[in-house]
């Protein structure tokens, strides 16, 4: 084992410091912790995740501190997701009713039954980007269907997945039920390949996601629940010159929230002809946006990206697209020397073939179409289908573009960024494998099992017997 540490993107402060984790310690833990756990009652399960909504709600202001100074995201920001965390609570227990709830009836005389069974042990990658939120989302139904986690978060954010890690402990969970595993990709590439996991359950990047599928391709005995990013594109269609400025927003809105590190962003704006007003008005707002640290007064919009090895991932894709021929409407600027704090940018693309490439952050890509057709084949010209969003146009138009687009999430006169936890979440393409989180979650965390069932043996009769 190695110590690491996580630290602060805009002051270098050291947030957290460690070892990686025993991956198996982890997973016995976990495995010797999940038969009584599975054994309570739903009721009794609801009430210990009850009381960690609780915690969450106690320790709100600690919480956010630490996910905003870790990632760097604007404290408003963190207090958002810390509510979000609390409410997934509420949103799970309804859901599981629902989705994986005990059904029972009778047909044709026969008593019929439909419950569900707990995986076992499951891991739970959890993404940089929200740190509490998104691993929560698998957490909370994972656990509410009788389920033990190991859960290991990111290596970028250690300290915010071990505050989360801790108010469960608070909370009463039973030891071991779920387990945490700090470490960087060593860790996880052993956590997702251990024989212990009858699942994994992970959010993050294409390729991370990619390469589990292959792992998991001989495993059909394991659930793998997979959410990526996104190539998303946002299509602005006869806006009317009244509704500029509220379009500018919705776009700005989308493409950089979190500094572009939400994996429902908006990369790729797509417009039709007579659109030089909206792009103007797009980039005076963004000139208007303020970027800064968590905590600066004036609260601003945007923090930096994660860290500097995120900021040069960015600058070299925006550098690609440069030479590419891609005419500057707003260049992309390292605001702060020695932090990866990122202005927003805008970028003319039409006509160039950029690489199909989920840019995490704060770069717009701007394509120019010539019929709405056009706009539609733009917008699906990518491996990726987690979200769309159209800006403009009609009932009539709107219904076509929900038709005809290809994602997971779409939206109209809403930004891309715009998605319920009451709702399912999730992409088609490289953006998922066909197991949507959030409402659906309970989906994915238990298996259902149909029964027929008599209180005495009834074999029923049976044609072709010899006499």
């Amino acid at each position: 084992m190695t110590n690491w540490t996580s630290t602060d993107p805009m002051t270098g402060d050291v947030l957290w410091q460690g070892e990686d984790a025993d991956v198996d310690g982890a997973v016995a833990a976990a495995r010797a912790a999940q038969p009584a756990w599975a054994r309570l009652t739903l009721a009794e399960r609801i009430a210990t995740v009850q009381r960690y909504a609780d915690c969450v709600k106690a320790h709100a202001e600690e919480f956010a501190a630490i996910i905003a100074r870790e990632t760097g995201k604007p404290l408003w920001e963190a207090r958002t997701e810390v509510g979000s965390v609390a409410a997934k609570v509420g949103i799970s227990i309804t859901a599981q009713a629902e989705r994986a709830g005990e059904r029972h009836g009778e047909a044709g005389g026969i008593r019929q039954a439909l419950r569900h069974k707990p995986h076992g042990v499951l891991a739970v990658l959890g993404p940089y980007n929200f740190p509490a939120h998104l691993p929560n989302g698998h957490i909370v139904p994972a656990l509410l269907a009788g389920n033990a986690v190991v859960f290991k978060p990111s290596e970028l954010t250690p300290a915010s997945g071990a505050f989360m890690a801790a108010l469960w402990h608070e909370a009463g969970l039973p030891a071991g039920v779920l387990s945490l595993a700090q470490g960087r990709a060593d860790t996880g590439r052993a956590l997702a390949a251990h024989p212990g996991l009858d699942g994994l359950l992970f959010t993050g990047s294409s390729n991370t996601g990619l390469a589990l599928h292959q792992a998991f391709a001989a495993l059909p005995d394991r659930i793998l629940a997979i959410e990526t990013g996104g190539n998303n594109p946002l299509v602005a269609w006869d806006v009317p010159p009244e509704h500029l400025e509220q379009a500018a927003a919705v776009i700005i809105q989308s493409a950089f929230i979190s500094a572009g590190q939400r994996c429902t962003c908006a990369r790729r704006l797509i417009v039709g002809p007579g659109s030089e007003g909206l792009i103007a008005a797009v980039a005076a707002l963004a000139d208007r946006l303020i970027a800064g640290g968590p905590f600066d007064d004036p609260a601003p919009f945007m923090g930096p990206v994660v860290d500097m090895n995120a900021a040069a991932r960015v600058e070299q894709a925006w550098q690609a697209l440069v030479a590419l021929g891609g005419q500057i409407i707003r260049p992309l600027e390292r605001l702060s020397e020695g932090t990866p704090l990122l202005g927003p940018a805008m970028i003319d693309v039409t006509g160039l073939a950029a690489p199909d490439e989920e840019i995490f952050g704060p770069v717009l890509q701007i394509i120019r179409v010539g019929d709405f057709a056009g706009a539609i084949a733009a917008a699906n010209a990518t491996r990726f289908g987690l979200a769309a969003s159209l800006l403009g146009g009609d009932a009539a138009l709107y219904e076509r573009f929900w038709a005809e687009s290809r994602a997971g999430v779409v939206n109209w006169n809403r930004p891309t960024t715009g998605a319920s936890s009451a709702a399912p979440f999730g992409g088609v393409g490289v953006s998922g494998n066909h197991r949507p989180s959030a409402y659906y979650a309970a989906d994915y965390c238990a298996w259902p099992v149909a029964s027929l069932e008599s209180d005495t043996i009834d074999a029923g009769a049976i044609t072709g017997l010899r006499l």
